[in-house]
């Protein structure tokens, strides 16, 4: 009988629930990372731009000149002065990366290395400490209906907060966990066109998501999704393992995993979200990765170094 067994770090306490400490010194682990050269030439050529897109802060208005954006066409100060006008903006020159935390009851769970809540929040400090490094305003949010987002801040600053949030997160399941369609729900409203959005979520959080939301978000901004998994969850072992639940083990079942039929509802369960998103998201103009507990928890970081998926 195979039996489910902690790992010595989980045995003593670590790796159950994040600590902040364990997050800050993730800096180096960003700080590894190459920063881009920027363009001195606006928003166009092959190096990174200051500059973030149009931006929109209202600038001024000038007259309409051919090749401007009808869309952005000043109609009242066209029909006060009789000829065409367009508005101006003020370009983004610090970009926006949105932590977007899922705080489903699945991620509270490990058995290799550490829990997939704590891989989820060292993720989340490596893309916090990338943004502050990047020059990006930082902002966290999750699926709440009482808890506000942290609020968009730059440097050292916005990645504490976010460091500060992630490990209140992801200590333990939130009583007022509204579910990872919610958090997006959020994201829409603070999200602006050029953002960098990083969601941290359970598979199963993934599938239970509508496809179309995904396309919708990618159109105007990079979207990075890391689904977090568990070494039994994508290769059970061929064998009886022996599971309790409730207070204290109270309840005590036995699942054959060497039977094909419990064997396939476990897949369909556990495997099957994972392979689905990581084949149709990418052509939706998603980054996606399934990062282990057993991961080194900055393995997803070439995602970062790839061309943006198209949207299909």
């Amino acid at each position: 009988m195979a039996q489910v067994r902690p790992t010595q770090a989980q045995a003593t306490g670590e790796g159950i629930a994040p600590t902040l400490a364990e997050l800050v010194a993730l800096k180096s682990l960003a700080g590894a990372r190459r920063t881009p050269k920027s363009g001195r030439h606006g928003i166009a050529g092959p190096a990174l731009s200051p500059l973030r897109g149009r931006g929109m802060d209202y600038a001024e208005s000038r007259e309409y000149v051919a090749g401007d954006d009808a869309r952005h066409i000043d109609w009242k100060l066209t029909a006060r002065t009789g000829r065409a006008h367009t508005k101006m903006f003020q370009a983004e020159r610090e970009r926006l990366t949105l932590i977007v935390g899922d705080t489903a009851p699945a991620l509270y769970f490990g058995t290799r290395v550490r829990f997939k809540s704590v891989q989820a929040a060292r993720a989340g400090a490596i893309a916090a400490w990338v943004a502050a490094r990047d020059g990006d305003r930082i902002a966290a949010l999750r699926g709440s209906v009482h808890e506000p987002p942290v609020p968009p801040a730059a440097g050292t600053r916005g990645a504490l907060r976010t460091l500060d949030a992630l490990v209140r997160w992801y200590a333990r399941p939130p009583g007022d966990d509204g579910g990872l369609g919610m958090a997006l729900d959020h994201a829409q409203r603070l999200l602006r066109p050029g953002s960098r959005l990083v969601v941290l979520a359970d598979a199963g959080s993934v599938a239970d998501t509508p496809a179309q939301r995904w396309p919708v978000l990618a159109q105007h901004h990079e979207v990075i999704l890391l689904m977090l998994v568990d070494p039994l969850e994508v290769s059970p072992p061929k064998a009886v393992l022996p599971l309790s639940a409730g207070t204290e083990g109270a309840s005590r079942l036995e699942l054959d995993l060497g039977a094909s039929r419990v064997r396939a509802r476990w897949r369909a369960s556990f495997g099957a979200p994972v392979a689905t998103a990581l084949a149709q998201l990418p052509a939706r103009g998603v980054r996606v990765a399934a990062l282990s507990t057993a991961d080194a928890s900055d393995a997803w970081l070439p995602l970062l170094g790839r061309p943006r998926p198209q949207v299909a």
